[in-house]
């Protein structure tokens, strides 16, 4: 069985099952990546709640393993030549995942970088935008009288609705068959409507295509498994 004392992380969030993959995250839509995955592929793991509310992600314990301070991140005991991986960042984690097991990833190399291009827009482009959106219309950016900060997100997210949306015409999913990028790019999807109550502002009706992969993409039953992982106390 594999040892992970050495890593400091696990002084906080000790391994009950330490031979199984260990996620620390929170169900936001960059953590759900990582807990959609793992649902998606069956690889065992075992979920770690890195709470938001006691600053979890500030610890020193996190910040061994991710330095960055933000959620997903991974220690995979059978990790690359049988020793055991750290790993931090969503799309990392999933690109590594679907390696590990083949899973999602297509193998022909050509629709292989058209996923990864995908799932780099939303990481560069789409994740960012909503989330100025979200603080701007719905957090403290709310209060600030002067709306032209929220507008230029407002405009920037449509817009790429509207790139999402005309892509999506003829296709069941991103890259033709579900991958990483529709989990990568759906939970940020969800999230805007959703819990941010930005639909009104982007005119979220206009985009058919991206509503019906929506519905499919939430419909799947890894996925509604995953949006809820690791459960909150």
């Amino acid at each position: 069985m594999t040892d992970l004392s050495p890593f400091h992380i696990t002084r906080k969030w000790p391994a009950q099952h330490p031979e199984r993959l260990q996620l620390y995250s929170l169900p936001t839509p960059n953590g759900v990546k990582a807990s959609i995955m793992l649902e998606e592929i069956g690889l065992p793991y075992e979920p770690h709640l890195v709470s938001f509310d006691s600053n979890d992600q500030f610890s020193p314990e996190f910040l061994s393993l991710a330095p960055n301070n933000k959620i997903p991140a991974i220690l995979d005991p059978e990790g690359p030549n049988g020793h055991p991986l750290p790993l931090f960042e969503s799309g990392a984690i999933l690109i590594y995942l679907a390696e590990k097991t083949g899973k999602l990833l297509p193998q022909d190399a050509a629709a292989r970088y058209e996923t990864i291009q995908w799932l780099m827009w939303q990481m560069g482009g789409l994740g960012p935008m909503f989330g100025q959106l979200g603080f701007f219309h719905k957090f403290a950016g709310a209060e600030y009288e002067d709306k032209r900060p929220r507008d230029r997100y407002v405009a920037e997210s449509t817009r790429l609705l509207g790139v999402l949306d005309q892509h999506l015409e003829g296709r069941d999913w991103i890259a033709g068959e579900y991958s990483i990028a529709d989990i990568a790019v759906f939970p940020w999807i969800r999230n805007l409507v959703g819990f941010y109550e930005a639909g009104d502002l982007v005119q979220f009706e206009r985009f058919a295509n991206v509503r019906r992969v929506l519905d499919a993409f939430l419909a799947r039953p890894a996925v509604q498994r995953g949006l809820n992982i690791p459960a909150r106390g």
